[in-house]
């Protein structure tokens, strides 16, 4: 697939406000700082679409961006931003529960990995609750260009192995790098296959 158009339709706080239309979305989410915009920009080869920033938890709302008219891309407020007060996180963790629940035009959440890291309870424990809840979803590996590539499948196999501790099956893994462009064809080929069973 091959983006030719991305562009900016609505941000709000509220799921029953999101576009109404019958178009499928594919919503991406992660903990704060995790390079969520700069992925976002990198598969639509347009640099300023997400707003990135060195400040972790500036995502607040739903934002939908239609990509070749076609399809919607969710950027999700991130989530365990510590600086957010208690009333702020909370806030956010309704918003994002309503959405994934609710918004039936969702047909898959990628969930953003920091590559760098060990599997993170505040990660894991989301992939639980959307397992529970039956929210399909992929688990996208960020940042790889930063480990070598040793360090890259040690971490990797960590991660699926404390994974397999709940889960029978794994999710789609995909490996990125917004730095060296590493990524977004299996990402867009992915949402391809996908949008050609939902028409």
């Amino acid at each position: 697939m091959k983006v030719h158009s991305s562009e900016f339709v609505v941000s709000n706080t509220d799921v029953t406000h999101c576009p109404a239309t019958g178009k499928v979305e594919y919503a991406f989410i992660g903990r704060s700082n995790v390079g969520k915009s700069s992925l976002i920009n990198m598969l639509t080869g347009n640099s300023r679409l997400a707003k990135t920033s060195q400040k972790p938890g500036k995502t607040l709302l739903i934002n939908h961006f239609l990509i070749n008219d076609e399809w919607f891309l969710v950027d999700l407020p991130g989530y365990g931003y510590a600086r957010a007060g208690k009333s702020q996180r909370e806030q956010l963790r309704r918003m994002i529960e309503r959405y994934c629940l609710m918004r039936q035009q969702l047909v898959n959440l990628f969930v953003l990995v920091d590559s760098r890291h060990e599997p993170q309870a505040i990660d894991t424990d989301f992939m639980e609750w959307l397992g529970e809840n039956q929210i399909p979803f992929s688990i996208v590996f960020t940042k790889i260009d930063k480990l070598s590539k040793q360090e890259l499948s040690t971490n990797i196999a960590a991660y699926k192995q404390k994974l397999l501790e709940t889960w029978e099956e794994l999710p789609p893994v995909f490996l990125t790098s917004s730095e060296k462009n590493i990524g977004a064809e299996e990402l867009l080929q992915y949402i391809e296959q996908i949008n050609s069973t939902c028409k």
